[in-house]
């Protein structure tokens, strides 16, 4: 699976501007978890989870969101309510220069759990290697891992 922008409903009017976005319909997945960052003063991310899926939206301002699958990168900048950007799992993510007004929304298809997530980016590489997702050049191969893996013990914040 890939990484991808999603245009979400919109409708407006005289009377404003309304956005709505309904789990397992507008996005890939039933929604178990929000959660979004606001007076961010320094670089966010820099892990990647194992079994959860994201969709990140800047309700608000804009940052730039960096992807890596396996060695390969994309950079999204995001500045744009109306567009959400599907993360799926296992993309180490890394989030940068944030407005200083920026709020992002982030809709997760999994409840949190610190213990699901690579927490570095040598930790990230490690893990998709050991279990076969990487070819011998260092690009992604074309499955996920089971749901019963067991996460690294390097778990650095």
């Amino acid at each position: 699976m890939d990484s991808y922008l999603i245009d979400l409903k919109t409708i407006a009017d005289g009377r404003g501007t309304l956005t709505a976005i309904e789990g397992a319909q507008d996005i890939p997945f039933e929604i178990r978890r929000v959660f979004y960052m606001h007076h961010v003063s320094s670089n966010r991310g820099g892990h990647a989870h194992i079994d959860t899926d994201q969709v990140l939206i800047p309700a608000h301002g804009s940052l730039r969101v960096r992807l890596t699958c396996g060695r390969e990168s994309r950079e999204y900048l995001m500045d744009d309510c109306t567009k959400g950007l599907f993360i799926p799992r296992l993309y180490f993510t890394e989030m940068e220069g944030f407005t200083p007004e920026t709020v992002c929304l982030v809709l997760s298809s999994t409840h949190y759990d610190m213990g699901r997530s690579l927490r570095s980016k040598e930790a990230y590489l490690a893990y998709i290697q050991e279990h076969g997702m990487l070819t011998q050049d260092g690009f992604p191969q074309d499955e996920q891992p089971r749901d019963d893996t067991e996460v690294p013990e390097d778990r650095s914040l």
